[in-house]
């Protein structure tokens, strides 16, 4: 302390110098965590799936249970206190109402997990809003753009509100369908170049009305400001089936990361219905 006055007795610009310093490495390192805040919203997800534009008929209330497990994945979380996705099962129910032709409604609650360092957690729920083409199965090309608003526990997201804008572009052309989800993620910090981009790509081929096989993938690219070096970003490539039964739909999948920032294998279960 004597040795601090004595300084700043013989030299003002002296620990003006230091304090500056130090306010602006303080500073850099606020900037730092800000920065990464939204590729860490994309870390991890409930939702592993390619949006086709169909949604549920005006006045139907749907139910579609996501449960998603990663038998072998990444060991370190994302961020401190943050579930860790090695070994966890992550899930979310899923309940959407057919407004118009054009708007579908949708909440996600409860969004939960169960994972070796946290246990048994519920994680928040998310409000969606999900515009298309009126029906979309029954055109060549088809469009629509979906909405998400988030609010997350501190274990599953350290922003507790983001978003996700999801546009959707595809073309049935019958038995194989294309279908392009170029998706954007935010925190609401930095402006438009710190939306990350995490598109999702599917191609399935229609064996009948109730059977499709398909290839998707899910990538997280990082910023627009700057993407990730190849080794940084996310890549999952999964192979998928799908049946359409009459009381029940089914998704199934296992996915594989083809980057040290991906999870090795994961498994991926969706189970819907109309509820009336």
């Amino acid at each position: 302390m004597t040795l601090l006055f004595g300084i700043s007795a013989a030299s003002p610009r002296f620990v003006d110098r230091v304090l500056s310093r130090s306010i602006c490495a303080r500073l850099c390192w606020i900037a730092i965590a800000f920065a990464a805040a939204p590729v860490l919203v994309i870390a991890q997800t409930d939702e592993i799936q390619v949006y086709d534009a169909n949604i549920a008929e005006v006045g139907k209330f749907n139910l579609m249970l996501h449960n998603n497990f990663t038998p072998d994945g990444r060991k370190t979380p994302a961020f401190p206190g943050g579930v860790e996705s090695n070994g966890a099962l992550v899930g979310v129910a899923e309940w959407a109402y057919g407004v118009t032709d054009w708007f579908e409604q949708g909440l996600y609650l409860p969004l939960y997990s169960f994972s070796k360092n946290d246990g048994a957690t519920y994680n928040g729920f998310k409000l969606r809003w999900l515009f298309v083409k009126p029906h979309a199965e029954d055109h060549r090309f088809f469009y629509g753009v979906n909405f998400e608003f988030s609010v997350n526990q501190k274990q599953w997201d350290p922003r507790h509100f983001t978003s996700e804008v999801r546009p959707i572009i595809g073309w049935h052309l019958h038995p194989v369908d294309i279908i392009v989800n170029p998706i954007m993620d935010t925190s609401y910090t930095g402006g438009f170049k710190s939306l990350d981009f995490a598109p999702a790509i599917r191609v399935a081929y229609n064996f009948s009305k109730k059977w499709a096989a398909a290839a998707e993938e899910y990538a997280d690219y990082g910023q627009f400001r700057q993407f990730y070096s190849a080794t940084e970003q996310s890549h999952q490539i999964w192979a998928v089936m799908d049946h359409s039964g009459k009381f029940l739909n089914i998704e199934t999948g296992v996915g594989f990361g083809l980057t040290a920032a991906s999870d090795k294998v994961t498994l991926k279960l969706m189970l819907s219905r109309d509820l009336n």
